[in-house]
């Protein structure tokens, strides 16, 4: 018994110090911006915390722990465990076409008893994660050259290719986005994306005969949105509408036209930017806007002050890929861009966005707890 006594206090100090090392200052600025979509989503229901608002502090809540935990397993447990991370992901993605089931016309969501889950928001964090370990167990010279690039390519397109199937244009194109992000942060030069963008670029007209008929309507639309007001182009017409009404304050918390009146489609989900700015206005938008931007800036300075390849490559990332969803989302709403079904993170309503942009931070948050120590290629501690 008294043998047992110093390993159990080793092991409540060293918890204890793990906590205290979570960058709760990144943690605080998700809450708040959680808080943002639970206040949003109590308005579209007029004024009623159910269906969406309960249910988003329920997921926020899980999404809690699961960062916690996320955070306190060991950054060299993360990378041992990266590529099967992947593998899991995928296989949850190829699951969906053979056990999915179909919800606002695509097949997107797998059914695992206790939840429903959407296994192409986890791509990304699986993705993200195993390109970092492949990347680090590179020397510096190895990874920008050609032959390096095959795997990790293939790594990137193979779940790309699955959830466009879905189909799920919005994901598909996030991936292909975040695994380009990570290939730049990890040397490879700007050459090697002039010639992929090129011929991505000869490559569109074959591509565009693979696209189902809602995704080329989309296409057009975001092209002459005004030429079918009543049909193809009614989303995005209502959502700049809406975001023109609001103005500097906008009208009020509960009292947005478009949204209440039911003239904003999907406002609880991909459009719920565009009901936060009628309410309140272009200060509210800016406001959380702002919020993002501490995020981002943050999570930045985390990736950038680790001292091992592996937690710089993963930490810039899991904020790259963050970014990007909010990114496209605005853009997308404000008529940018083509509409793609992407979520505003931690605001739009949904189970599996949340879980994985909580997850990607408690990574973030092993990242910092770790930053000082140094990960030899086999993932195991080395001096210097």
């Amino acid at each position: 018994m008294s043998s047992l006594a110093p390993e159990f206090g080793r092991r409540t100090r060293s918890l204890a110090e793990k906590l205290r090392g979570i960058p709760w200052g990144v943690v605080l600025l998700l809450t708040l911006t959680a808080s943002f979509g639970v206040a949003m989503l109590y308005s579209a229901a007029d004024g009623h915390l159910h269906p969406w608002a309960v249910r988003q502090i329920e997921r926020f809540a899980i999404a809690f722990i699961a960062l916690i935990a996320a955070a306190m397993i060991d950054l060299r447990q993360w990378f041992r465990l990266a590529y099967w991370v992947y593998a899991a992901a995928l296989l949850l993605v190829v699951g969906v076409d053979l056990r999915g089931f179909a919800g606002m016309g695509a097949q997107r969501w797998i059914d695992l008893g206790i939840l429903q889950l959407q296994p192409s928001e986890l791509m990304s964090f699986g993705l993200i994660l195993a390109l970092a370990r492949y990347f680090h167990g590179l020397p510096d010279e190895e990874a920008p050259r050609l032959g390096r690039l095959f795997v990790p390519v293939l790594g990137i397109l193979v779940p790309a290719v699955l959830v466009l199937k879905e189909p799920d244009l919005g994901t598909a194109a996030m991936l292909l986005m975040a695994g380009a992000a990570l290939l730049s942060l990890a040397g490879v030069r700007l050459r090697l994306f002039v010639a992929a963008g090129l011929a991505a670029g000869l490559a569109l007209p074959a591509a565009w005969h693979f696209l189902h008929g809602y995704q080329k309507q989309r296409i057009y639309t975001f092209l002459h949105p005004g030429t079918d007001a009543r049909g193809a182009g009614y989303h995005i017409l209502q959502s700049k509408i809406a975001l023109g009404s609001g103005g500097l304050f906008g009208k009020g918390f509960l009292l947005g036209t478009q949204s209440h009146l039911n003239f904003l489609p999907e406002k609880a989900t991909d459009f719920i930017f565009t009901m936060l700015a009628e309410e309140f206005g272009f200060v509210g938008g800016l406001t959380l806007l702002a919020l993002y931007i501490l995020i981002v800036s943050y999570g930045f300075a985390i990736a950038l002050r680790s001292r091992n390849h592996f937690g710089r490559l993963l930490g810039l990332g899991i904020v790259t890929n963050f970014f990007l969803y909010v990114f496209i989302n605005m853009a997308m709403v404000m008529g940018l861009i083509p509409v793609v079904g992407v979520p505003l993170p931690l605001v739009s309503y949904g189970g599996s966005a949340m879980l994985t942009v909580m997850l990607g931070f408690g990574l973030l948050s092993s990242i910092s707890i770790n930053r000082d120590l140094r990960i030899n290629r086999h993932g195991e501690s080395q001096r210097g």
